[in-house]
């Protein structure tokens, strides 16, 4: 008999003993805090992602439980050039060490550069989807060639010409140095 996994509640060890791949394509709205980060409609937008599970021998001790994900998604968000709508493809590719409890994904997260998760048998793999893809979110999004002029000018012709008009404050304390001094 076949094993179902769930995403929701993935027993993961289970999960990479059966060497099993699980892919799912969920919609952007279900992902409140993704959804959250849209600057635009997300309905019809989706979520796509695919988790491997597997053991990986270790000499002389018990094999290791390691999960790879892979995300993507399409994202409407605001361009910081322009300040149009731009839609930002944002992805995700990693792999995670599984530690049989927190101490020693501590002690694993000191020592090594891989990502140390805490084994747990109901594993919530569409959290971490979701967080994948929200680290993965650009700092600055934008296009890479905005579709209008940007104007680039920090102050308009108006405001540089009122600058002008207006007297400078401090001329009248210039003209009382001077008048001290003759």
């Amino acid at each position: 008999m076949k094993k179902v996994f769930v995403a929701r509640r993935l027993d993961v060890k289970a999960f990479a003993q059966a060497a099993t791949p699980l892919s799912g394509q969920d919609a952007l709205a279900d992902h409140g805090r993704l959804a959250q980060e849209a600057q635009g409609p997300v309905e019809g937008l989706t979520v796509c992602w695919t988790a491997r599970g597997e053991l990986r021998p270790v000499s002389g001790g018990t094999d290791e439980v390691w999960l790879h994900v892979q995300v993507q998604t399409r994202l409407p968000l605001t361009c910081q050039r322009c300040m149009g709508p731009v839609d930002v493809d944002v992805s995700s590719d990693r792999w995670f060490r599984f530690a049989p409890d927190e101490t020693v994904a501590a002690a694993l997260d000191d020592e090594t550069e891989e990502d140390v998760l805490v084994l747990s048998s109901e594993f919530d793999l569409a959290s971490l989807v979701e967080d994948e893809l929200l680290m993965a979110l650009p700092l600055v999004p934008r296009h890479e060639t905005c579709p209008v002029d940007v104007k680039l000018a920090v102050a308009d012709a108006d405001f540089e010409a009122e600058s002008a008009a207006k007297a400078n404050p401090f001329a009248a304390l210039a003209s009382l140095r001077l008048g001290k001094s003759s």
